[in-house]
């Protein structure tokens, strides 16, 4: 079976898998869980999978930081775009160098204190908080360097990371959190793309058509934010992060 020539059946789910996951990412992020399996599903080798859910990817988180543009109130943002950037860079080149399988244990420890934390809180997220860093471009240059390399590097609930990072360290309820992080999340996935497009093969006929139901997914899924509470957000968000958990735990103990 050509990859550039799957049968219809495998473009048609892949187009309903990327409208979901842009549905999903736009809100809680976790969208690389369904987008990556799927296209490895339809027997995509994993590079070329990596690659292509790169491509697919930046159409959703495209399409979410406009949608919520006007919406956004973190000032500075070009700091924290430019520290993403520069952190997505150094994570697409840090993967020739650093072992996968030591990133993964980490994140996994990150993603279960993420989880416990979360939930053991209950009004955390709910209401805006206590602000613990006040200096924005510090936040930026921490969290920008830090979550842009883990998505350049690796990806798996990036969008999920700098909700729970804007709730905790800059007081922001899960839906505003939810609002303004998607321009970070778009910057690291362009960056982590363009390296890809320069050191690996992408199947852009699956790319394109995937993006297009992200398209509408991100679109539908930041409408619905607009439109909800935080506490749903985070019940959300909890799902979104326990399903991280299992998939980062299954990769790295398979």
């Amino acid at each position: 079976m050509g990859f550039e020539n799957l049968d219809t059946i495998f473009y048609l789910i892949l187009f309903f898998v990327g409208l979901f996951a842009g549905f999903i990412d736009s809100i809680v992020g976790g969208g690389g869980l369904i987008t990556l399996p799927a296209l490895i599903a339809c027997g995509i080798p994993t590079h070329l999978s990596l690659a292509t859910n790169k491509l697919q990817s930046v159409f959703g988180s495209f399409t979410a930081a406009m949608t919520y543009f006007r919406s956004t109130t973190m000032p500075y943002l070009t700091w924290g775009v430019l520290f993403t950037a520069l952190g997505a860079a150094l994570g697409s080149y840090g993967v020739l160098f650093v072992r996968d399988d030591k990133l993964k244990l980490i994140i996994l420890i990150c993603l279960t204190l993420t989880f416990l934390y979360t939930a053991f809180k209950p009004h955390l997220g709910k209401e805006d908080g206590e602000v613990k860093i006040k200096n924005i471009k510090v936040f930026y240059l921490i969290f920008g360097l830090i979550l842009g390399f883990y998505d350049g590097f690796l990806g798996p609930g990036t969008g999920s990371f700098w909700i729970f990072v804007c709730v905790l360290f800059l007081g922001f309820n899960m839906k505003k959190a939810s609002i303004n992080t998607k321009i970070f999340n778009f910057s690291s996935n362009i960056i982590a793309l363009f390296i890809f497009l320069w050191q690996y093969e992408v199947l852009w006929s699956v790319g394109l058509l995937m993006g297009l139901g992200q398209i509408l997914g991100a679109f539908l899924g930041a409408k619905f934010v607009l439109k909800t509470n935080a506490r749903f957000i985070k019940i959300l968000f909890l799902f979104v992060v326990a399903l991280t958990i299992l998939k980062v735990a299954w990769d790295y103990f398979s």
